[in-house]
């Protein structure tokens, strides 16, 4: 048997298949473990000689869905149980009388 292309062909068994936290092919069946994020790890994996790969999976690259809602609460000093100051609607109304 040779190691080219006769080898080659006898591969037919998958060791990486989808994982669920990065979404990417790299799940190692019989390790079970992720070699893109490390999953199950709790942190994602990443190493400083690869700085590529940090800028790949780092923070704005995704939806960012919690840090949305901190922003807009910054911007408001984190205020909690107040009610929002009433708005002046008479001057809406008065611009919509002229213009009729």
């Amino acid at each position: 048997m040779t190691k080219g292309t006769s080898s080659l062909g006898k591969r037919h068994n998958k060791t990486h298949t989808l994982c669920r936290r990065c979404g990417r092919s790299s799940y190692h069946i019989q390790k079970s473990r992720c070699a893109q994020c490390g999953y199950p790890d709790k942190k994602l994996r990443h190493y400083n000689w690869s700085y590529k790969a940090q800028r790949r999976k780092r923070t704005g690259t995704g939806r960012r869905r919690h840090l949305k809602i901190v922003f807009r609460r910054f911007k408001n000093g984190f205020r909690e149980g107040t009610q929002p100051k009433p708005r002046k609607r008479e001057i809406g109304r008065a611009s919509c009388r002229e213009r009729v």
